[in-house]
């Protein structure tokens, strides 16, 4: 390959991580509001915060009043794991797995509820047989596969006559796409992707079929505290008001605050959408102008347009590294090695909190850190 000299624009925000994903675009910390700080959560002002920033959730996604909305511990980890250990054990379970978090799940009902679940398993870039799906079962999936870049198209496959629940871990996908919030009986998400938000908490949304099942089946196994949704048989509806199960971080509470005003401010959901979609959009040009780039995930239809998992031609681990390591070293990109666990390549997030101008200034810098690595090999 000949040489490519290094560019010299670079993108104005080089923040290209999946989590926990960019700023919103304009934000400064001297900008969040901070008279809830130093008090009470439990505190006239600080319920009503909390409260606003559920309300706020509530209206940027579309969520209809029959679905509950709540902040937990944990990020959506702790969330997925509140509402597996809080509503499983009542039906058979079917996981669905397609790259590092899926399994997750997996190795949770197996090994620690020890359910023994279906399992419908794909390799990264592809997706299960949705049409195989038994949904008598309660079942488990991710809507965005964060690490392979691979998606559900939409929610048809989510059976409307369904006797089971779905599970829906949403972190990359809630802010990007359309959620068929009547086929999805429990939802979690975390702050730190698609809002770029700070870490540490999660968020639920349960829909009428899963507060039915909080309020009819006694898990066999014990639960603790930080996973308690109901209280003498019947939910803790408080949860859902801002009257969170612990102590949450009013900082990031104040932060989330901001990028759901700052959702509102370019057009709500569909603004969100349409920026992601372009972010997306001119990554995949990029990748279509360079024939040692391609996407780990080759069907568009189920290509995630927020965590894009692209391949490098004849890359290993160690070569991505160099190539990541260059680019940040230039404060050209930041955090754009793909995951540990997947196959050897980068990840570019292209949610709406990245610039399209900065996915469109990334190209050259990708030639020249490629170009690095392979001089360096």
């Amino acid at each position: 390959m000949t040489e490519v000299t290094k560019p010299q624009a670079k993108p104005a925000r080089p923040f290209f991580s999946s989590g926990p994903c960019a700023k919103p675009p304009g934000w400064e910390a001297s900008k969040l509001a901070s008279e809830s700080l130093g008090r009470s959560h439990r505190a006239k002002i600080g319920k009503t915060r909390l409260g606003l920033a559920i309300d706020l959730m509530r209206e940027v996604l579309n969520v209809p009043e029959t679905h509950r909305i709540g902040i937990v511990p944990g990020s959506d980890t702790g969330a997925f794991e509140m509402a597996m250990w809080t509503m499983l054990g009542a039906r058979p379970v079917t996981t669905l797995a397609w790259e590092s978090f899926g399994e997750g799940w997996v190795t949770d009902a197996a090994k620690q509820l020890k359910l023994d679940p279906a399992i419908l398993r794909a390799d990264y870039g592809s997706l299960p047989d949705l049409s195989a799906v038994d949904w008598s079962n309660d079942v488990l999936f991710t809507w965005n596969g964060t690490t392979s870049g691979v998606r559900v198209p939409n929610g048809d496959w989510i059976a409307e006559d369904r006797e089971g629940l779905s599970f829906c871990d949403a972190t990359s996908a809630v802010f990007a796409y359309d959620m068929p919030w009547n086929r999805l009986d429990i939802t979690t998400f975390s702050w730190q992707k698609v809002l770029g938000g700070e870490g540490g908490h999660g968020v639920i949304i349960l829909g009428p079929r899963a507060v039915e099942r909080l309020e009819s089946h006694t898990p066999a196994w014990p639960l603790p505290k930080v996973f308690r949704l109901v209280s003498k048989g019947k939910l803790s509806e408080g949860i859902f008001k801002g009257e969170t199960i612990n102590t949450p971080s009013m900082l990031a509470v104040e932060d989330v605050i901001f990028a759901l005003e700052w959702a509102k401010s370019v057009g709500g959901l569909e603004g969100l959408k349409a920026r992601s979609n372009a972010n997306a959009a001119a990554l995949a040009k990029i990748v279509a102008d360079r024939d040692w780039l391609g996407h780990l995930a080759p069907e568009e239809a189920t290509r995630s347009t927020t965590s894009v998992c692209l391949t490098v031609e004849g890359a290993d681990a160690d070569f991505i590294k160099k190539m990541a390591g260059a680019l940040e070293k230039e404060d050209a990109a930041y955090d754009v090695a793909g995951y540990r666990d997947a196959p050897a390549g980068l990840r570019i997030w292209c949610g709406a909190t990245v610039d399209t101008a900065d996915i469109e200034a990334l190209g050259p810098w990708l030639d020249w850190a490629y170009a690095t690595a392979k001089a360096a090999a």
